[in-house]
């Protein structure tokens, strides 16, 4: 399943180009879309948003760069954090890879593995994009499909401002549930991964970014508590195999 298209940022410095739209097909989710529920007198209404707790969820994202510190933002997205936190304690993230790379756009991760297989994923969730929160640099959002509520588990960081997704595509824009509070620097560094082609997919990093795993924290980082630094010496991972159709 192709990903939902989506554009680079519009800038004094880097004229607005077809390849900027071009690359709006890159972005999105690996979540199918669910068949409709039949009509009926008898269909129970959807179920109510959950109630927004008073505090910000922090998450602590360990990747073979370095460790990305999250705060999470369920008073303006709460089925979107608690779509994030559940798949983060189940232990899906773990040894998922950032699987497309846009240098001065996003990093994009969480539903693929190391060899570029594609992992099962719950149902998609509501996209939450009129919560008035912008995809500006550093932000958490949901990746979809080029339907408007296919998201699932994946999702990218933006490393600029993308005030134009923002703006509806395909009956939604992008809906960002957080942020990059420590650790921007390990996103930059993730984002300046050399790129090619593998498994029929453009952007993939030539050496794996790995997510080893993702961590809800009881609570704010301390604050002299630094990014974890990678592992010196460690060896550059087998580049995935081509072959596997991802989206």
């Amino acid at each position: 399943m192709n990903q939902t298209a989506i554009d680079r940022p519009r800038s004094a410095f880097a004229p607005f180009t077809a390849l900027a739209v071009a690359l709006v097909a890159s972005l999105g989710s690996v979540a199918v879309a669910q068949e409709p529920a039949p009509s009926s007198p008898a269909t129970p209404p959807p179920v109510a948003a959950p109630a927004a707790p008073a505090t910000p969820v922090y998450a602590a994202m360990t990747t073979n760069k370095g460790v990305i510190v999250l705060e999470l933002n369920p008073a303006k997205a709460p089925l979107s954090v608690e779509n994030f936190v559940q798949y983060a304690k189940d232990g899906f993230y773990s040894g998922t890879v950032f699987h497309r790379v846009m240098k001065g756009f996003m990093i994009q991760g969480g539903g693929f593995t190391a060899d570029l297989k594609q992992k099962s994923t719950r149902p998609p969730i509501k996209n939450e994009w009129k919560n008035g929160l912008p995809n500006s640099r550093g932000t958490l959002a949901m990746a979809r499909t080029q339907v408007a509520d296919s998201a699932t588990s994946q999702f990218f960081i933006n490393t600029v401002d993308n005030k134009m997704l923002d703006q509806p595509r395909d009956g939604a824009a992008y809906a960002v549930f957080g942020k990059v509070i420590k650790g921007m620097e390990v996103v930059d560094a993730i984002a300046a991964t050399p790129t090619g082609m593998s498994a029929g997919m453009g952007d993939v990093p030539k050496a794996s970014v790995v997510i080893e795993k993702v961590e809800i924290l009881p609570g704010p980082p301390k604050a002299d508590e630094p990014s974890a630094a990678p592992t010196a010496g460690e060896p550059t991972p087998t580049p995935p195999p081509t072959g596997s159709k991802g989206q």
